[in-house]
C-alpha cells in the first residue's frame, strides 16, 4: 500500500474512491474499451411481465436466477436502466416504407405533431460483463509517463474482445433477459448523457468510435455538491441536476410479484410539478424517470456456502463463548437468529443451483429545471419505496465517487454502500420486465399504459407478409371505442395501398369514407335501400371475376330471394336457364333476369318474374335486384385500392334453428343481400390478378354475420385462407362467447383487442381470447378498462394481445381531433357523417 492509500484510509476513503473517472480507449458494437479494461454490453429485451400468471412470472424468475448462476458466476456485472426522449421524427422517416396511398404525407405529419404532443420517454436496460483487462494497459501507461500519446484499438485485439462477447452473448440470449448486441451508437448515447453531451460523433465503417470523436464524449463538468451535482453544459451554464440514492435497507422479504420487482417499478414513480399556471391537480402529476446503476458480483457457488458457512461458525462461536464463560448475559437473539439463518442457507444453497450476489444498486434522479425540482423528484422516490419497505438515502459527500460508478466501463467505488443477497432475491426485482406488445415496425395505433411506457404498433395486413395469421378481433361493449379502433386500422390499411371492404349491419361506418377522403384516398359509402337500386347487384360485382361465378353465385341468391312454394314447384330451374340466356347476350344486371322470366311463355317462369320483381321494390330487394334509373350510372363497388363501405342497417336474419320454409320475406330478401356481398367478398379476395394486393374486410357487429350459416361459414374460409390470398380479416362484436366457440376462427387469430366486458361468461371468453390466466383476477381486469378514476369512461382504453401471444393494457390515440370526430360512431356523429359520406357518391348512383 502506497503512503497515498495509507494517508486515504485513515480518512475514511479508499483507493477506489479516490481512482480517476475512467479512460475510454474505444467503443464498437458490443464493446467499452477502456485504458484497462474490456466490458461486453448487451441491451436487455423486456418481458411482458404486467398480466403474466403468477406461476409463469414465478418460473421465469427461476430461469433467470439460474441464469444468473450458470452464465455469470464469478463476473463483474454491470446493470443500466436509462430514459431517453422519443424522437417523433424518426416516424416521419419510417413512413415513407408504410404508406402510399394519398395524402399519406399530411397524415405522417398529423401523428408525428401527437408523438410530439405526448412526448412518451423510451426505455433503454442494459447489461454489462467485464471481459478481462486489457494486455496493452501496461505498455499504455508507460507511454503516457514518457510523454507519448496512446494509440487506438487494434483490430486484432478488437476481434478477440468480439468473439469473447459473442460467445457469452449467445448464453443470454437463451437466457430470460433474450440479450442482444448494444450498437456502437446506444454506447456513445448512454456515455455521452452522462454529462449532458448533446452532438454524437459519427462511426466509421468498423462502426468503431477512437480518439477525438470519443473524448469529445466525455468532454464535459461536474460540480460537486453535498447532496447532489451540477452539470456544466459547453455554454457554462448549467444542463442538470444530479442525485444519487442508494439502498441502505431491505425488507426481510419482498413478495415477487409485488415489491419485490422494484427495479421494474422505476416507470411507476411520479411527482406533483410545481407549476401555478395549472389548475387540475391530476395535470401536475408527471413521471419522475429514476435510472438505475446496479453493479453485482455473483458468487460462484462454492464461495457462496463457504462465505454463509464461516458466518454460521461465528455466531456459534459467539454463543458458545457467552455460555462457556459462564455469562449472566443473554447472547442475544439476534446471534441466534443469524446462526440458524446461516444454516438454512447454507443448506439451500447444497440443495439448490442458487447463489450469493454481492450488489451495489443506485438510482440515479436527474433535473433539467431546477434543485428544488431535483428535490421533489428525490423525496417521490424515496417515498414510493419507502411504502414498499426499501429504505433509499441521498449519499451525503459521496455523490461524486457514485456517479463516477454509474459510468460504463467504470469500477466499484464504494463497496461499504452495498447488499449481499440470493439469486433468486436479485432476480425477483425483474430488471427486465415491463409492458411490450405489438408490430415491431408498422403504423403506431397508441401507447402502451403498463409498468414501462411505449408506443403500440400494428398494422391490418402485416400478417400474410409475415406468413401468419390474418384475423384480427375487436372485442367490447358498445361505446367503448372497439368499433373507432377498427375504423383507425381500416384507415391506416387503405394509406398503405389496400383495398378494404366493410360491411355495415349497424350503419354507423359513415365516417371512415368522409376521414378517408378527408386524406385523398378513394372511398365510397353504399347504402342499401329503395334509393340506390342496384348499387350491389350480385351480377355486375362479379362481372370483373369473370362469368362462371355469376353463373352460379346469382342462382343461388334468388332461390334465397324467391318464395318457397315456388322452389319447391321447381323455380329455380327456370331461374339457371334465365341467368343463363341474359349472360350468353352480354346483359350484365339481376334485372335483366327478372324481365326475362316476366316475358317468358312458361307459367312457373312467369310467376317466379312476378315474385321477384315485386321483392326488388322493397328497401331491401332493390339494391341486389332493383332496375337502376339509368345502366350507365350504376357504380358497382371497385376492386381497386380505396375503402369501400356498405351499409346495410335493418336486416332481418332468421336464427340459426328457423327451419328455412318458415322465412318471412323480409328475412328472405336479408339472407340474399347477405349473401350478395359475402358472395362478392369471397370471389374478390381470391381472384388470381389481385393477389398481389393486400386486402381487408372488416365487420363491425360481427355476431349478426355469425347468426346465419352462410356468415359463419365466410368468416371461417377467409380466415383459414386468408393468408395464401393476401387477404385480413377486422372483426368487431360485443360477444366474445360466440366468436371463442368458431374453432376456425380463433386458431386463425393473429391479434386480439379486449374492450371491457361485465358479464363472467364474456369476460371469460375474452380473457381465453387474451391468452390471459383464467379466474377472478382476469375477470376484475376486463370489467375495470374503460373505467376512469372519477367513474367515467374511458373509450379506447383495451388490452392487446398481439401475434407472439403478448398481452398488455394500451390506449388507442387517433392523431387529430378532427380524425377523433370524423371516426365518431355515437348516432347523432353518424348521422352528421353519413351525409359527408354520401356526398362522395355521384348524383346518380344514389
Amino acid at each position: 500500500m502506497t503512503i497515498i492509500e495509507r494517508l486515504a484510509s485513515l480518512v475514511g476513503v479508499s483507493g477506489d474512491r479516490a481512482a480517476p473517472p475512467p479512460r475510454y480507449a474505444g467503443l464498437a458494437d458490443g464493446l467499452v474499451l477502456t485504458d484497462d479494461s474490456c466490458w461486453a454490453w448487451y441491451q436487455v429485451q423486456t418481458t411482458n411481465s404486467d398480466l403474466m400468471a403468477e406461476e409463469e412470472q414465478d418460473a421465469d424468475t427461476d430461469r433467470a436466477a439460474a441464469a444468473l448462476v450458470s452464465t455469470l458466476a464469478g463476473a463483474d456485472v454491470h446493470l443500466r436502466v436509462l430514459w431517453s426522449p422519443m424522437v417523433a421524427q424518426d416516424y416521419e422517416a419510417e413512413a415513407h416504407d408504410l404508406y402510399c396511398v394519398g395524402a399519406w404525407q399530411e397524415w405522417t405529419a398529423h401523428r408525428v405533431e401527437r408523438l410530439d404532443q405526448i412526448a412518451l420517454p423510451v426505455r433503454h436496460v442494459l447489461m454489462g460483463v467485464r471481459l478481462g483487462r486489457r494486455s496493452t494497459a501496461t505498455s499504455q501507461r508507460a507511454a503516457e509517463l514518457a510523454g507519448v500519446a496512446s494509440g487506438g484499438v487494434g483490430a486484432r485485439e478488437l476481434a478477440d474482445w468480439h468473439a469473447q462477447a459473442r460467445r457469452l452473448g449467445r448464453r443470454l440470449e437463451a437466457s430470460p433477459w433474450r440479450c442482444r448486441t448494444a450498437p456502437v451508437d446506444l454506447l456513445a448515447w448512454m456515455i455521452a448523457r452522462e454529462q449532458h453531451r448533446a452532438a454524437l460523433p459519427p462511426t466509421s465503417s468498423r462502426n468503431v468510435i477512437t480518439g477525438a470523436s470519443l473524448a469529445a464524449l466525455t468532454r464535459g463538468r461536474a460540480l460537486p455538491y453535498p447532496d447532489h451535482l451540477r452539470l456544466v453544459g459547453t455554454d457554462g451554464t448549467t444542463a442538470a441536476w444530479v442525485s444519487v440514492l442508494t439502498v441502505t435497507d431491505y425488507p426481510e422479504r419482498m413478495r415477487v410479484p409485488g415489491p419485490g420487482e422494484w427495479l421494474r417499478a422505476l416507470s411507476e414513480i411520479v411527482y406533483a410539478r410545481d407549476d401555478g399556471a395549472v389548475e387540475d391537480p391530476a395535470q401536475l402529476l408527471a413521471p419522475v424517470s429514476p435510472e438505475a446503476s446496479v453493479r453485482l458480483r455473483v458468487l460462484p457457488r462454492r464461495e457462496a456456502k463457504d462465505q454463509a458457512d464461516a458466518v454460521r461458525r461465528r455466531a456459534k462461536e459467539q454463543r458458545r463463548s457467552a455460555s462457556e464463560g459462564g455469562s449472566a448475559e443473554d447472547p442475544g437473539l439476534a446471534v441466534e437468529e443469524t446462526e440458524t439463518t446461516m444454516e438454512n442457507l447454507v443448506r439451500d444453497l447444497e440443495r439448490d443451483e442458487s447463489s450469493l450476489v454481492e450488489e451495489y444498486a443506485r438510482i440515479v434522479v436527474t433535473s433539467t429545471e431546477g434543485l428544488e425540482d431535483l428535490r421533489a423528484r428525490t423525496d417521490a422516490v424515496i417515498t414510493y419505496y419507502g411504502a414498499v419497505g426499501l429504505d433509499l438515502r441521498v449519499a451525503d459527500e459521496e455523490q461524486r465517487e457514485l456517479w463516477l460508478e454509474t459510468w460504463a466501463g467504470d469500477r466499484l467505488r464504494v463497496p461499504d454502500l452495498g447488499h449481499k443477497r440470493d439469486t433468486v432475491a436479485m432476480a425477483g426485482t425483474w430488471w427486465w420486465g415491463g409492458a411490450a406488445v405489438g408490430d415491431d415496425m408498422g403504423p403506431v395505433i397508441g401507447y402502451l399504459t403498463g409498468s414501462t411506457p411505449g408506443l403500440v404498433r400494428h398494422s391490418l395486413i402485416a400478417g400474410a407478409d409475415r406468413g401468419d395469421a390474418t384475423t384480427t378481433a375487436y372485442l367490447g361493449r358498445s361505446g367503448r371505442g372497439k368499433t373507432t379502433a377498427m375504423m383507425g386500422g381500416l384507415l391506416d390499411a387503405t394509406l398503405s395501398g389496400a383495398w378494404a371492404l366493410a360491411l355495415d349491419f349497424k350503419g354507423d361506418l359513415g365516417g371512415l369514407v368522409a376521414a378517408s377522403a378527408r386524406y385523398g384516398v378513394p372511398a365510397r359509402l353504399l347504402e342499401t335501400d329503395r334509393a340506390m337500386p342496384g348499387a350491389v347487384d350480385l351480377m355486375q360485382l362479379l362481372a370483373a371475376s369473370g362469368r362462371d361465378e355469376a353463373r352460379s353465385e346469382v342462382p343461388a341468391q334468388l332461390s334465397i330471394i324467391m318464395p318457397p312454394h315456388l322452389r319447391q314447384e321447381g323455380a329455380e330451374t327456370c331461374v339457371q336457364q334465365a341467368v343463363n340466356a341474359v349472360m350468353d347476350a352480354g346483359d350484365l344486371g339481376t334485372w335483366h333476369v327478372i324481365d326475362w322470366l316476366r316475358k317468358s311463355t312458361d307459367s312457373l317462369a312467369r310467376r317466379t318474374g312476378e315474385a321477384l320483381y315485386e321483392l326488388a321494390q322493397t328497401p331491401l330487394g332493390a339494391p341486389v335486384m332493383g332496375r337502376p334509373p339509368s345502366e350507365g350510372e350504376t357504380l358497382p363497388l371497385s376492386a381497386a385500392p380505396g375503402q369501400w363501405v356498405v351499409q346495410m342497417p335493418g336486416l332481418s336474419l332468421p336464427s340459426p334453428d328457423d327451419d328455412r320454409s318458415g322465412w318471412t320475406s323480409s328475412q328472405r330478401l336479408s339472407v340474399g343481400l347477405m349473401h350478395s356481398m359475402l358472395a362478392y367478398g369471397v370471389i374478390t379476395t381470391g381472384r388470381r390478378d389481385l393477389r398481389g394486393m393486400p386486402k381487408v374486410v372488416g365487420i363491425p357487429e360481427v355476431h349478426v354475420l355469425t347468426s346465419t350459416p352462410e356468415g359463419r361459414h365466410f368468416l371461417q374460409w377467409i380466415a383459414r385462407v386468408g393468408r395464401a390470398l393476401g387477404t385480413h380479416l377486422a372483426l368487431d362484436s360485443q360477444d366474445a362467447e360466440t366468436l371463442a366457440a368458431m374453432p376456425g376462427v380463433v386458431e386463425q387469430l393473429s391479434t386480439v383487442f379486449g374492450f371491457q366486458l361485465t358479464s363472467a361468461p364474456q369476460a371469460n371468453a375474452l380473457a381465453e381470447l387474451l391468452g390471459l390466466p383464467p379466474g377472478q383476477r382476469s375477470r376484475d381486469l376486463i370489467r375495470s378498462l374503460s373505467v376512469e378514476p372519477d367513474g367515467g369512461i374511458r373509450r379506447g382504453y383495451c388490452i392487446m394481445r398481439d401475434w407472439r401471444s403478448r398481452a398488455a393494457t394500451m390506449q388507442w390515440d387517433l392523431p387529430t381531433m378532427e380524425v377523433l370526430e370524423l371516426l365518431d360512431t355515437s348516432p347523432k356523429a353518424a348521422a352528421k357523417l353519413y351525409a359527408q359520406a354520401a356526398a362522395t357518391v355521384p348524383e346518380g348512383a344514389r
